[in-house]
């Protein structure tokens, strides 16, 4: 019977979960069917094989009372009685005594015409030679095969091989794939569980990793046996180097000093990725080398030939923490000793991807609504929180923005993105009019606001972080092969740490051969846009990697409109005749010319994000 899913997101969980207890019922009936009819089959073989065998006897003993005038007949019937007897009573015996002699011979049960030289007359040789038992069975070891000859088949040996047939699965587990996991892990955050599918994590606690449902959720269990789900970006392996308490994963040089000047403890210290990657760089806070804000040193691990890390040259070891170890107690080379670990606790709790592993759609009841804090493409935004405990923006859709299936649409595509520089959605709310996307709360808003606001007091090495930001958003999501289309400043917002966070993916749209071409009348910023989507509608990756150009303008240029005093009639005239954008006051040549590598005429000729990526992370080490 076809049964039609249902439309709703949770109740098609429901409902695939219930065809896969089904199916595993389906499977676990086949595999007891087969079992019996296996078990049957073997009972059968045996009864035809002890059937035979009494067959074979009564024709044997009929024989031997038909022949009363044989002198040797008697014995010799008697005797014969008394060897199949002895195979019929005791054939367990008889058959291990016989592979003792020989590992695979067969022993033939099978009725001979006596011998006419042994008998006293041809009417017994003629009465057995009418009563011959035709049936033959042969006995293998029970490993190999099993093979026999009956009436139906005279002269011809049907056999049936049993090595080679496998037995059925045992049925899975009531966990499914629980079990082939068990990763054991470290929780880096605590986390508490909104829904009794969740399992709430301390800090520093460890965690049996039972199955990974995808790249966001996992299945864990804690030391006292409980069982639930956990955001996978709140775990990391015991071994690796996420796991001490002093590594940052996503930061940056100048996130990392700001970390360290926050703390202003001599000796505080954060371990980082660096530029190169693979390479790791330590990040030390002082105060003996300046009486007024204090001093940030940055010191690359390096790596010998043999594979071992070392901060200095006369103190080499086999990993990363023996080296952070030692350099805890001295300085060796340093300007200070290691003496405070600021690590990731220092930093604000990554957002998980959803309220919980179940939590798509919000009810209404659960928000709070607060004061508005913005105005987006498609509605207002608020400041609010869920179930009063956690801020959340709350973005209503205007009505008559976007069709309905487009907003759910958009919903699914930013369900599916999770990275530490964008901004994270939560959930949506189709219960009632207008729309909701309930999405992370950015304290200081806007990019384009914040940059007008206090760009003037940010140091160069905050412009080019931020920068960096952007970069790390877009390139995640150049990895998952999605494309933005609306990349701009104003579509960008800061958290309280000032870092930026890519956001407004309502352009967004998912392609599988990095390209999309838009429909007649879809609106696209003009001062942003590269020749081919002015001309032609066309967008790609590098069409993004142009706007991501014109972002960093914006960042130098602190929050300036681009091609300000030109029409967007002039601005394309400008373009399409090879015009770009001036250098920014704030900006070096070497910055300039990473925007001026976005502007490329073709989009072959302009980097990836990756590239871009890798050449502001070296301008970043490189920068005092």
């Amino acid at each position: 019977m076809h049964v039609s899913p249902p439309s709703s997101p949770t109740r098609t969980q429901d409902f695939t979960l219930e065809c896969q207890r089904n199916q595993l019922q389906r499977n676990q009936l086949q595999r007891n069917q087969l079992q019996r009819n296996l078990l049957q089959r073997n009972q059968l073989q045996r009864n035809l094989l002890q059937r035979n065998q009494l067959q074979h006897l009564d024709a044997v003993e009929e024989v031997g009372d038909r022949s009363p005038r044989c002198g040797g007949g008697g014995r010799r019937e008697s005797s014969l009685w008394r060897s199949l007897t002895s195979v019929s009573v005791c054939g367990k015996s008889t058959l291990k005594t016989e592979q003792k002699k020989k590992k695979k011979k067969k022993i033939m049960i099978q009725s001979n015409p006596p011998s006419p030289s042994r008998l006293c007359c041809c009417c017994c040789w003629a009465a057995a030679q009418s009563r011959e038992f035709s049936p033959r069975v042969e006995l293998e070891d029970r490993s190999s095969s099993l093979c026999f000859r009956s009436r139906r088949y005279p002269g011809r040996a049907r056999r049936v091989d049993r090595s080679r047939k496998k037995l059925p699965l045992p049925p899975p587990d009531e966990d499914g794939d629980e079990g082939q996991c068990l990763i054991s892990v470290l929780a880096m955050y605590d986390f508490s569980a909104k829904e009794e599918s969740d399992l709430t994590l301390k800090q520093g606690e460890e965690y049996v990793i039972l199955h990974k449902q995808d790249q966001l959720w996992w299945r864990a269990q804690d030391r006292h046996g409980n069982k639930g789900f956990i955001p996978s970006n709140y775990v990391t392996e015991r071994n690796r180097i996420e796991a001490n308490s002093w590594y940052c994963k996503n930061i940056t040089r100048t996130e990392a000093e700001q970390l360290l000047r926050q703390e202003d403890k001599e000796g505080g210290f954060v371990v980082r990725e660096s530029s190169q990657k693979g390479v790791y760089t330590v990040s030390v806070y002082t105060t003996t080398l300046s009486n007024v804000n204090g001093d940030v040193r940055h010191y690359q691990i390096k790596l010998t030939d043999s594979g071992q890390f070392y901060l200095a040259e006369k103190h080499i070891f086999n990993s990363i923490p023996e080296v952070i170890h030692y350099h805890e107690h001295n300085a060796a080379g340093l300007v200070t000793r290691l003496r405070y670990s600021v690590g990731p606790t220092g930093r604000c709790v990554p957002a998980t991807a959803g309220f919980s592993s179940e939590k798509w759609e919000i009810d209404p009841s659960e928000l709070i609504f607060m004061k508005e804090v913005g105005s987006g493409q498609f509605g207002l935004v608020r400041l609010g929180t869920w179930r009063n405990e956690q801020r959340v923006a709350i973005k209503a859709i205007r009505e008559g923005a976007m069709l309905e299936e487009d907003f759910i649409e958009e919903a699914k595509v930013m369900m599916r993105l999770c990275h530490p520089k964008l901004v994270q959605l939560y959930g949506v709310s189709l219960l009632q009019r207008p729309l909701l996307i309930v999405s992370e709360f950015m304290m200081n808003g806007c990019l384009l606001n914040f940059l007008r606001q206090q760009g003037s007091g940010l140091r160069g090495g905050w412009l080019l972080s931020m920068s960096q930001d952007v970069c790390e958003g877009m390139e995640y999501l150049e990895n998952q092969s999605f494309l933005h289309r609306d990349l701009a400043a104003r579509n960008c917002l800061v958290n309280e740490q000032n870092v930026v966070k890519v956001c407004d993916f309502g352009m967004t749209r998912y392609v599988l051969d990095n390209q999309y071409t838009s429909s007649s009348g879809t609106k696209f910023p003009v001062k942003w846009s590269p020749p081919e989507v002015l001309h032609y509608s066309k967008y790609s990756s590098k069409a993004d990697v142009w706007s991501f150009g014109v972002v960093m303008w914006e960042i130098y240029s602190e929050g300036a409109t681009p091609f300000e005093c030109h029409s967007n009639t002039e601005v394309v005239m400008e373009i399409t005749k090879g015009g770009r954008l001036y250098r920014p006051h704030r900006a070096t040549q070497a910055v300039y010319s990473i925007m001026y590598r976005c502007w490329h005429e073709h989009p072959q000729g302009r980097p990836s994000f990756s590239e871009l990526l890798e050449d502001i992370r070296k301008l970043a080490e490189n920068t005092d």
